[in-house]
């Protein structure tokens, strides 16, 4: 049973996405305010978090951050707000998507799925046999396990990083467009809202996590006026 952990302090909305949940056969938790999330999110371990930004004692964007310090659960933001600065700093600390309010359940219902199905590889059970590892020089990537290392190291990616990744390492060379990378990771509703620079913000997060030098990389590639692409500098 997927395990969700809902912040929001506006009681009926919370109420309205747990009871939704629930019917899928979701268990849900909830929180109101940012302490309290962070102190569920200490002791659980949830599939997903759905969270607000505007929050009593913690905002959403600290909470995100302080989630990140001891657990790469995916964390899904709510914002109130249209404006792209908010759907922005949300990556920035660590969110692997975020839903715009008001919002439909079945958005949501949709993206927590899409999420789980991610996280049931990870956890073996995907249906998949075997594990496959693409080599590329001291990167390894465990597709099966979700897993990616540099040498001996474990370098811990959330659930949209580790997708970008095995999408580059999977077509090393294939240059592919901002607009490209947001349909085939983030889905056609990233595409509808066009924001491509949630694609830069993860990338420049994945360069900083798996290269010796993120201004100047080894991996990821960025071929100007186009877009990105994987490859090995020897």
């Amino acid at each position: 049973m997927a395990k969700i952990l809902v912040v929001d302090d506006e009681k009926l909305i919370v109420k309205g996405i747990r009871f939704s949940l629930e019917q899928d056969g979701m268990e849900v938790d909830c929180a109101y305010d940012g302490e309290e999330a962070i102190q569920l999110a200490k002791q659980n371990e949830y599939d997903v978090v759905l969270l607000d930004v505007m929050l009593p004692k913690f905002d959403g964007f600290e909470v995100c951050q302080a989630i990140r310090e001891f657990s790469e659960m995916p964390v899904i933001m709510l914002t109130a707000k249209g404006g792209d600065m908010d759907k922005i700093l949300g990556l920035e600390y660590g969110a692997d998507d975020y839903i715009t309010k008001p919002f439909n359940i079945l958005e949501v219902k949709a993206r927590i799925k899409a999420i789980m199905r991610r996280n049931a590889r990870k956890s073996g059970k995907g249906g998949k046999q075997g594990n496959r590892v693409i080599s590329a020089g001291e990167l390894k990537l465990d597709q099966e396990g979700r897993r990616v290392f540099i040498g001996e190291r474990e370098i811990n990616l959330t659930a949209k990083e580790f997708d970008l990744l095995e999408l580059f390492v999977s077509n090393p060379n294939k240059v592919y467009s901002r607009e490209m990378l947001l349909s085939l990771v983030w889905g056609n509703k990233a595409t509808e809202s066009g924001d491509v620079r949630t694609v830069d913000v993860h990338v420049r997060r994945l360069r900083e996590k798996i290269e010796p030098s993120p201004s100047e990389p080894r991996y990821v590639h960025t071929k100007w006026g186009v877009g990105y692409y994987f490859r090995i500098l020897e």
